[in-house]
């Protein structure tokens, strides 16, 4: 099969998805999003929400402190 679609435009592509697995394996990995314990919708819902917006939160101070949003380690120092 053919494609006829520009190489900019398929890297492009390949530069986002990249990302998204990324981002979706951080959140996997950091925030264990795999293991939400809830016992209602309600539940699994507000602790999905909030893992969510931890991650978000994190790339935020990244971009405040000039390092790369993705580059968590050292965010945080015990």
């Amino acid at each position: 099969m053919i494609d006829n679609r520009p190489a900019s435009f398929i890297q492009q592509l390949l530069s986002v998805r990249r990302l998204v697995e990324t981002v979706i394996g951080q959140v996997t990995e950091h925030f264990n999003i795999e293991k939400v314990r809830a016992r209602d919708l309600w539940q699994l819902t507000n602790r999905f929400v909030r893992k969510l917006l931890a991650h978000t939160m994190a790339v935020f101070f990244n971009h405040g402190l000039h390092r790369q949003p993705l580059q968590f380690e050292g965010l945080v120092q015990t």
